[in-house]
Parts: C-alpha cells; sequence; structure tokens
C-alpha cells in the first residue's frame, strides 16, 4: 500500500513525500518489495535514440521518486546501458534500489548473438559487475531462453554457473526472460525452485492478454513476475515503434490507427498503455524503459493519478473500435534468427 517506506529508503536521498505515493509489492519468494514502477535500462542505448545527460537525471529523478528496481543487459547496446548505469549510479546508495542483469544474449550479428554456455555466462557476469560499478546484482536472468538450441544448455550449463555465482556472493536470486510464455513454463517446471523471477515482456498489453493464462502458475512456483514492457517495445505509442520492430506490418498499421485517432484528441497512446497495463494486480511490478525525466512523469503520472475523462473515453473507444482482437508477433524472430544461422 502506498504510504508506507519501503526497505530500500535512504534518508536524505529520496524524497519522502514521493515515495510514500508509491506501491510497494512482494516479489515472489525473494522477500524483496519492488516498486509498482520500475527503470527498464533497455531505453539507455541507441536502440530508443538518447542523451547521456537526460538519461543520468532521469535514473536520478526515478530512484529519487521511489522506484527501487532497474533492470538492464548486455544486450542493450551491448553493454552500453550497463555502462551509462554504472555512470548514474556511482553516486547514488547502493542500498536505496535493487538492480538486474541478464547473460545469454549478446552481439547484434546472428552468429555471436546467443551463447547460453557456462564459460560465456561467468564472463559475462563478471563483465557486467564491472561496467556497473558493482560487487553484485539482486537478480541475474537468463535472458530469451527460447533462442537456445533446447532448453538442455540453459539447465545444464547457464543455470548451474549462475547458482555457483549466486554461492560466490556475485548475485542473489536467480530468474529468466523470453516472449513465448509456454517455454518458460516449461523451463521452470523442469528446475523445480531453482529459479526466483521471471520477467515477461509484452504479454499484457492493449494488444495481448497471454499472460492471464499462465498467473496461475506462476504463483504456484512462488515467482516474483515481472511484467515488461506496457508499451509493447515501442509499438503502442503515439510516435511510433522503432525501425527494428517483429510485428508485422498488418499490426503496425492497425497501432498506427490507435495513435491517429490518439493525436487526433492531443492524448499520448503510451500513457494509455501504461495506466491498462498496470491495473494488473497478480504481478510484482510493472517495468518500462524511460530514457527522458518526460517519459518518466508521464508514467507516474498514468500510476498514481490514471487517466482524466478523455483519455478514459479514448481508451474506450480504442478498445472497442480499434484494438479490438488481441494479437501477438510469438515466432517472428524465432524464425528470421533460425533462417539467418543456416549455411548459405
Amino acid at each position: 500500500m502506498p504510504g508506507k517506506l519501503p526497505a530500500t529508503y535512504v534518508k536524505g536521498f529520496h524524497n519522502e513525500e514521493h515515495v510514500k505515493r508509491m506501491e510497494y509489492r512482494k516479489f515472489g519468494k525473494t522477500g524483496l518489495e519492488l516498486s509498482k514502477i520500475s527503470f527498464g535500462g533497455g531505453a539507455l542505448c541507441a536502440n530508443y535514440g538518447f542523451d547521456l545527460d537526460e538519461a543520468i537525471k532521469t535514473v536520478h529523478e526515478a530512484l529519487k521518486a521511489g522506484i527501487n528496481y532497474i533492470d538492464t543487459a548486455p544486450w542493450y547496446g551491448q553493454g552500453r546501458s550497463e555502462e551509462v548505469l554504472g555512470k548514474a549510479l556511482k553516486d547514488v546508495p547502493r542500498e536505496s534500489y535493487y538492480i538486474a542483469t541478464k547473460v545469454a544474449r549478446y552481439e547484434l550479428d546472428y552468429e555471436h548473438m546467443f551463447d547460453f554456455s557456462a564459460k560465456k555466462t561467468r564472463e559475462s557476469v563478471e563483465k557486467s559487475l564491472q561496467l556497473l560499478g558493482l560487487d553484485y546484482v539482486d537478480v541475474i536472468q537468463i535472458h530469451d531462453i527460447e533462442f537456445a538450441p533446447s532448453l538442455d544448455i540453459v539447465l545444464n550449463e547457464t543455470l548451474p554457473t549462475l547458482e555457483q555465482l549466486v554461492k560466490e556472493g556475485k548475485a542473489k536470486y536467480i530468474g529468466l526472460s523470453a516472449y513465448p510464455i509456454s517455454v518458460l513454463k516449461e523451463c521452470i517446471s523442469r528446475a523445480a525452485g531453482r529459479f526466483d523471477t521471471v520477467l515477461v515482456y509484452a504479454r499484457y498489453t492493449l494488444t495481448d492478454n497471454t499472460l492471464l493464462d499462465y498467473l496461475d502458475f506462476f504463483k504456484s512456483q512462488n515467482m516474483g513476475v515481472v511484467c515488461a514492457a506496457a508499451h509493447a517495445l515501442g509499438l503502442l505509442t503515439n510516435a511510433g515503434p522503432p525501425a527494428w520492430h517483429p510485428a508485422s506490418n498488418e499490426q503496425k498499421e492497425l497501432v498506427r490507427q490507435a495513435s491517429k485517432v490518439c493525436k487526433d484528441r492531443d492524448v499520448e497512446l503510451g500513457k494509455l498503455a501504461m495506466y491498462y497495463t498496470s491495473q494488473l494486480n497478480e504481478v510484482s511490478t510493472f517495468l518500462t524503459g524511460m530514457q527522458t525525466r518526460q517519459l518518466l512523469a508521464t508514467n507516474l503520472a498514468a500510476a498514481y493519478d490514471g487517466l482524466n475523462a478523455k483519455e478514459q473515453e479514448v481508451l474506450q473507444h480504442l478498445r472497442e473500435n480499434v484494438l479490438t482482437k488481441p494479437f501477438n508477433w510469438e515466432g517472428n524472430e524465432l524464425e528470421k534468427y533460425w533462417s539467418a544461422l543456416k549455411p548459405k
């Protein structure tokens, strides 16, 4: 409930009034309590376009406002996101936030994009800690496990290496992520009790509610659930998706119609998307990429104040007339990846 101060509160650093407005939720069996809105470091690289000084100020403002969970990965800008966060966090009290990074997804070229091996996993965590300027991360996650040649390597190499790194004090909890939720369920089931957290992205949004089918399973495993990408990787915004977005052209066209309705009414689709997703009670936190203070303010306003009458009216119109059928892009990236790896 809003009104109480979390374990991450640091007097003299935080804005106490802002922190009291934030809701904090249990993160599965970890014992941590996370801010309802969390900070996605995926936007802190060239993939979304950003200004370094503004990014650092945004991180500071987010933390002072009570956001206490940061997520990043080597894949985001090939280390750039972790490097930017390292700069931003160097003068921030370590006890004021929890931070998660990832292993297994790395380079832009298909040949070197994924590596689930024990050797690379260990090297990656050491490099992440160096870039972040930290002795440990709170959560270490296996990134996009659907791209593994099979789950055997994830369970026999990646996971045991992470368990050893936890024993060494370089991480506290272990998580995993993927776009298809079915593969997450399979992996968690095959390694009963060994995962603490799960990151699901763009699966409970204005255009996709697949996550709802899996919430009971995650609850039965006492998993901390990170519900990421309410904006569906920039798709559900007035600015529209980045060029690399994996949705089909038909799907992008449909959302373009939704953003036109919003622009005509002077409403931000991204705010509607954030509000809609953040109404879900059964997850620990809503992770969203924010590279400017303006985006941070929009996301916090959606969480704290909800929507005004005009915004509610536009949201209802979109749900009844434009975004009427759920869709996803499951399989699109996998197909592209495996066909690129085929011998020419």
